[in-house]
């Protein structure tokens, strides 16, 4: 069962983020702006993150058969028929809108809501290893993705992976025991804990909760941070001097980093708490974005090799840990329309970042004062678990 929600999270999150390798080509062929090509992505991220509550309340409804089914095949149409796009429109409504609504499908809200139907004491460690597949699938897809591109062209790209997701779906439907899944551990069904800490939160209780909405001050600030640098990554390496392949490589490796950091966020939360790994994986992020600040100033080898373990070893941590903390806190029936609600504010601040980012590039013709306002972001994205009493205290 957890392999399942690795390897769907890895083929959806993985695929949709492929998008940072045909920015420039997009750019070359059709001589869009920075702003123009990041808003396709925003688009995404932003349908990904509106529609989280909704996906919450279908997986409760109609279990996870149906959502990662219609999540594969949806993202497989979309990429397919991104192959023949010729115009703006097309790829907000292409890879934006259809790409996010099926990423969502594929996401971490019907992975987390799954996945506590089958652990309670080890929940961090499960959560930080589905996690770890949006690390993965980077650092899988990104360089295939360039690697098609730099091949075949990005019109043939887009068709590969369309058709390999196509080929996929049927299987995700029928293939894998989602009764069976969806049951979740019966000892836990039978818990008499378990069972009345799901009897109190509903959607409208926990938005009273200052616990909740730390949780969404987080997940929005660290989105825009994240995602004003993420989204330009592979154009900011190219800009510095770079290979296109050597670019997509680093992109990746950032990738595997964080992988490795998810899968360890459960273990170092459950050893030292959740607010010293969450602070210290903030302090990382910060140093990553010093790094590149550096590098835009003076491009080197050598800092690149330095960004991408510090930047990655801290990119994807605290996912696992809001995740980890409102399955806990908020356990029950409603917990996956609860947490659906708070990614959501993490798709939102990842789509105003990635378009925040290609605004300020156009404005100011290079990533400086994008990178400085990311920094102020990770500042203000780190107060919660200093400043709301139940994160503080919470273990």
């Amino acid at each position: 069962m957890l392999a399942a929600c690795f390897l769907l999270n890895m083929f959806g999150r993985g695929v949709g983020d492929t998008y940072a390798v045909f920015l420039r080509p997009l750019e070359q062929e059709f001589g869009w702006t920075r702003s123009e090509l990041t808003s396709v992505y925003s688009i995404y991220l932003l349908v990904h993150g509106f529609t989280a509550p909704v996906v919450g309340i279908f997986f409760d409804r109609l279990g996870p058969r149906w959502v990662y089914g219609a999540g594969m095949g949806i993202l497989g149409a979309a990429f397919f028929m991104a192959g023949s796009l010729g115009s703006l429109w097309q790829f907000y409504l292409f890879v934006g809108v259809l790409v996010g609504i099926g990423v969502s499908l594929n996401g971490m809200v019907p992975g987390s809501a799954l996945l506590s139907r089958w652990f309670r004491k080890r929940l961090s460690t499960a959560l930080g290893i589905a996690f770890s597949a949006l690390g993965v699938g980077t650092i899988v897809f990104v360089p295939l993705a360039q690697y098609l591109v730099d091949d075949f062209g990005w019109r043939s790209a887009y068709r590969v992976l369309g058709g390999a997701l196509l080929v996929l779906t049927p299987i995700v439907v029928l293939a894998i025991p989602w009764r069976r899944f969806a049951a979740g551990d019966p000892a836990l069904r039978h818990d008499p804990k378990s069972s009345a800490q799901g009897q109190g939160w509903t959607l409208r209780s926990a938005l009273r909760s200052p616990l909740y909405w730390g949780l969404a001050q987080l997940f929005f600030c660290t989105s825009i941070a994240m995602f004003s640098i993420i989204v330009q990554l592979v154009a900011f390496f190219i800009d510095a001097g770079f290979s296109p392949l050597a670019a997509a490589a680093a992109y990746g490796f950032v990738g595997m980093m964080s992988a490795a950091s998810v899968m360890g966020s459960g273990i170092l939360s459950d050893r030292f708490g959740y607010r010293q790994t969450v602070t210290a994986s903030f302090v990382g992020t910060a140093a990553g974005i010093v790094i590149l600040i550096l590098l835009e100033a003076s491009p080197s080898i050598a800092l690149l090799v330095l960004f991408v373990p510090v930047f990655g070893l801290c990119m994807g941590t605290r996912g696992p840990i809001v995740a980890s903390v409102c399955a806990k806190y908020f356990a029950g029936s409603n917990v996956a329309t609860i947490y659906g609600t708070i990614y959501s504010s993490n798709a939102l601040g990842a789509a105003l970042g990635a378009f925040l980012g290609g605004l300020l590039h156009d404005l100011t013709g290079g990533y400086l004062v994008g990178l400085a306002a990311a920094l102020g972001f990770i500042v203000i994205a780190a107060l919660p678990f200093w400043t709301v009493p139940a994160l503080r205290s919470y273990r």
